[in-house]
């Protein structure tokens, strides 16, 4: 949806046609692949082979680096600042290639951050959940001070009408704030806090009392 039209021709013409395409293929696709569980998924279809390799890959150092909620973080919210708050986004803008490579990063950056944080596939440095709710605080701060600085145009790399501008940065913020509002909720639902055994290994009945008998009575309970 997000490279078809009209999605697609609105963003080469309008700054906020890019952000809209940028929302849905940073967020919102992420968003959807991530609760899909893709890796579950190719895992089950992909030929043995290829499940070695994938199983592999997830294994492997470098994903352990960048599967931390704090490298996701950067990757997917820092990455915003150094595309449209340095001359990367005008470099990009005009080449076809560049920006496709730009979109990729959307995407995988996207789909890396929220597997981490509510992914339903095993994540190899996952943290507690209360831990991933703090982070989706950053990620939440960070879009809105971002997006609050382009709306400004304070050290904005985009060069573009000033409505288109400001258009593209309430995209930003009201877009962004219910993509993550989603994935926070995705986030909840799967949370199954893990219930401690009493001190002392204590199970809640009365101390010299059995299962099915009245303390004092030792007469069967009906």
């Amino acid at each position: 949806m997000a490279l078809l039209p009209p999605v697609s021709p609105f963003a080469y013409e309008d700054f906020r046609g890019h952000m809209l395409q940028h929302l849905l293929i940073g967020m919102y696709a992420p968003l959807a692949l991530v609760l899909g569980a893709l890796v579950t998924l190719l895992l089950r279809t992909l030929p043995v082979h290829g499940a070695r390799l994938l199983s592999g890959v997830l294994r492997s150092s470098p994903l352990h680096l960048i599967a931390n909620p704090v490298v996701a973080l950067l990757l997917s919210v820092g990455s915003l600042g150094a595309v449209y708050f340095t001359p990367l986004y005008q470099a990009v803008a005009g080449q076809m290639l560049w920006h496709l490579v730009l979109h990729a990063h959307f995407l995988l950056s996207g789909c890396l951050f929220a597997w981490v944080i509510a992914g339903q596939d095993p994540a190899p440095t996952r943290p507690d959940v209360p831990v991933r709710l703090v982070i989706m605080g950053f990620a939440v701060a960070g879009h809105a001070v971002l997006s609050q600085m382009m709306y400004a145009g304070l050290y904005l790399g985009v060069y573009a009408p000033a409505e288109q501008v400001q258009g593209g940065a309430e995209i930003m913020y009201y877009g962004g704030d219910i993509a993550e509002l989603l994935l926070a909720a995705a986030l909840v639902a799967t949370w199954r806090p893990t219930r401690r055994p009493p001190a002392g290994g204590r199970t809640g009945r009365p101390h010299g009392s059995r299962p099915g008998v009245a303390v004092g009575t030792e007469k069967p309970l009906i």
